[in-house]
């Protein structure tokens, strides 16, 4: 009765007739006894590493901003508790190329308690005590000799030479550029005394001041989205409650409407789609005679800010063309499959009475993502705490041709040394955070084990949850009498078993994922390192290791899938589970093209439906486009912020939830085979599949099968 001949046994042996197998075996003992243990000695390992990362690690390094000693800027209980801001002696020396290499400007960097407001030099601030005692904020803390000879001080580098009007700009003090009719200027002036009795053009203070905007550009981006998510994080949480309500209503609709739900959803995603592609025409053509709207994507490139992208004509042509090829697939494939969409909703309906008797199993994905949270917040503290625990390096910065420069140096000896006699102009001033010590020189190595650590533990906690839903499911599979010969609680009675004997088992599985995972991280990042050479072969030769690895990562994570419910069954090792699957699946290889993909097509389309309505509905909020809830909408820096942050989190809610579904169909599925295997459907070997699935999956299934059978 299998899928396809299989005269020869090359897919083993199907399984027999047994009366004493009633499902679920719960005489079984514990497998892959070893990676159980090398997982408990990974654990203990990534324990050990975090707690020497939360040693070392000071997560202020990237929070504040660092003054040339290696000092924090604005820190509570700190010297420089009152002075958040960072000011550049000379900001137009940050034009230098050493900025994009070392990541610092060749200048003496204070912390301030304010930027200069005014436009100053010392050797005019030196005649007028006032002026003196304003410009000294603007000196090393350790000036104090105000009558000490200008001109010593400038030497010294005691004092800036000069103070220009600025604004803290990601706590750093840059200069206040103003453009007026086109013409750069500062506090009104185009030219400026440089404090040595020259005049310099404002232009140079522009060209300093971008070059040191190169370092700062990114943070200032993730400060500006940390402010949009402060103000709208109450929002976000509104949308993804809907999210959660929405795909909760469907899930209990599902169990009771299972057939008419299905249609209304392939209807709606139709309905939702056209109105998609309706929308971006009606923006293209209101955007027709615009001034500006008929730019390229090319000429245009990256703007941080999304909104410039829909003044585009282009914009909404290329999003129209988008949803009418997803929905000209979308239907095809239905026109296509039509006749197998009524065999899989006849499985849905059985998963949805499988559901219905076992409840608790829609809320066993919130234990998942719970596990999963775990796994991230320690992942990303220990990320955050390993790259933050290096220690400060100072390094020689000369304006002039100097054989120490970018040498490593130390500020308490580095007066006292040759090289500020053979470069009078050198400074020994802060690098970046690095170390040359053991525990510095094996960081990356680290960070590598924290990468692979996450993943094994995150595709561990996603295994527990598949072999935990498996083997309640399967319970109610094999129930002959169904829920009467149920057990009485089996959601926690698979946990159980999946704990206490197949820790291993799981851990193996998930062994082999992270492996290929991370080999797809490594490639990724090579991919990122490469794009700037022109080695043609290189970069044909990782597209293909790419695409290698992606297609084995989906093979592993359907073959754990299927192997993981025999795990659930039959209590063996995860080769043998592994195995034994996969026979059964290539089988029964017809009705796993017919019935698996066809249910998971219709479980993405519910995804799709839910996902794409509340992206909707959160589009036309955060753009202020809804008139009723037009003024509660909050004022944002970037709206695709939240928007997109609702989006993955109701892909992610709804996955949620139809994973639960999905795990359903594929372990009655499975069993389903293995039923057909061991019965006949005579009165003496009997079906355990229900009979409105036996009426509907035995004619649409067998029929193809036995045409197989005698082609064979």
């Amino acid at each position: 009765m299998g899928g396809r001949k299989d005269p020869d046994g090359a897919y083993g042996t199907p399984q027999k007739y047994d009366p004493k197998f009633k499902g679920p075996i719960y005489d079984r003992g514990c497998t892959d006894v070893a990676c159980c243990i090398l997982l408990v000695l990974a654990i203990v390992g990534y324990v050990v590493v975090g707690i020497v990362a939360w040693t070392h690690g000071d997560p202020r390094k990237v929070i504040y901003p660092t003054d040339s000693r290696g000092q924090f800027c604005g820190h509570q209980g700190t010297a420089n508790e009152d002075k958040p801001f960072l000011f550049y002696f000379d900001i137009v020396k940050c034009a230098s190329p050493l900025v994009l290499l070392e990541f610092q400007c060749p200048t003496t960097q204070i912390c301030v308690s304010k930027c200069p407001d005014r436009y100053m030099t010392y050797l005019g601030a030196y005649l007028v005590p006032a002026d003196l005692q304003y410009y000294r904020q603007f000196c090393v803390p350790e000036f104090g000799d105000l009558s000490k000879a200008p001109i010593e001080v400038l030497k010294d580098k005691e004092c800036p030479a000069m103070l220009i009007p600025s604004t803290p700009l990601a706590r750093r003090c840059l200069p206040a550029i103003q453009a007026k009719k086109g013409v750069i200027m500062v506090g009104n002036e185009t030219t400026y005394d440089d404090g040595r009795g020259s005049r310099r053009n404002v232009t140079e203070l522009l060209e300093g001041a971008k070059k040191a905007n190169v370092v700062l550009e990114m943070r200032q981006l993730a400060m500006k989205i940390f402010e949009d998510y402060t103000v709208s994080w109450y929002w976000i949480i509104i949308g993804l409650v809907i999210a959660m309500v929405a795909s909760l209503i469907f899930i209990v609709l599902l169990r009771f409407l299972a057939g008419i739900m299905v249609w209304v959803m392939i209807v709606l995603v139709i309905l939702v789609l056209g109105y998609g592609i309706f929308h971006c025409y009606m923006e293209y053509a209101k955007l027709k005679g615009e001034a500006g709207s008929d730019v390229s994507l090319t000429d245009l490139g990256f703007q941080t800010d999304l909104r410039v992208y829909l003044h585009l004509r282009q914009t909404w042509l290329a999003f129209m063309i988008i949803l009418c090829v997803v929905e000209v697939v979308i239907i095809l494939l239905l026109i296509f499959l039509r006749k197998r969409i009524l065999i899989a909703i006849a499985l849905i309906k059985e998963a949805s009475r499988a559901v219905g008797h076992i409840m608790m199993s829609l809320l066993f994905p919130l234990c998942t993502f719970f596990l999963l949270c775990l796994c991230i917040a320690y992942w990303a503290s220990t990320a955050v705490f390993l790259s933050t625990s290096n220690e400060a390096v100072y390094k020689v910065f000369n304006e002039s041709a100097c054989q120490f420069s970018g040498q490593t140096c130390s500020p308490e000896k580095f007066n006292t040394s040759n090289v500020t006699k053979l470069c009078p102009d050198a400074q020994c001033l802060f690098a970046f955070y690095g170390g040359e010590t053991a525990y510095h020189k094996y960081l990356i190595i680290l960070q590598f084990f924290n990468v692979f650590m996450f993943f094994w533990l995150a595709n561990f906690v996603i295994a527990l949850g598949q072999v935990t839903l498996a083997g309640a499911f399967a319970s109610y599979y094999w129930a002959f009498k169904k829920p009467d010969d149920m057990p009485a609680f089996p959601l926690f009675s698979a946990f159980g078993r999946a704990l206490r004997y197949h820790t291993g088992s799981l851990a193996f599985g998930s062994l082999i994922l992270a492996i290929v995972q991370v080999i797809r991280v490594t490639l990724e990042y090579l991919d990122h390192r490469l794009k700037a050479a022109d080695n043609k072969f290189a970069k044909f030769l990782l597209s293909c290791l790419k695409c290698c690895f992606w297609c084995l990562e989906k093979f592993i994570k359907f073959l754990n899938r299927n192997a993981y419910i025999m795990i659930a069954v039959y209590g063996t090792n995860f080769c043998t589970s592994a195995r034994n699957a996969f026979f059964l699946l290539m089988r029964n290889i017809i009705r796993v093209a017919v019935l698996d993909k066809v249910t998971d097509f219709l479980f993405f389309l519910g995804k799709l439906l839910i996902v794409g309505s509340v992206g909707i509905l959160a589009f036309f909020f955060f753009t202020q486009r809804i008139k009723l809830v037009q003024d509660t909408a909050p004022p944002l820096n970037y709206y695709w912020v939240p928007i997109l942050t609702v989006i993955v989190g109701s892909y992610l809610i709804a996955h949620g939830f139809f994973s639960v579904y999905g795990m359903c169909v594929d372990t009655l599925f499975l069993c389903f085979c293995e039923d057909l295997e061991r019965n006949d459907g005579s009165p003496e070997r009997p079906y355990y599949m229900s009979p409105e699935l036996s009426a509907i999956l035995l004619k649409g299934t067998l029929e193809p099968s036995k045409s197989a059978d005698s082609q064979g």
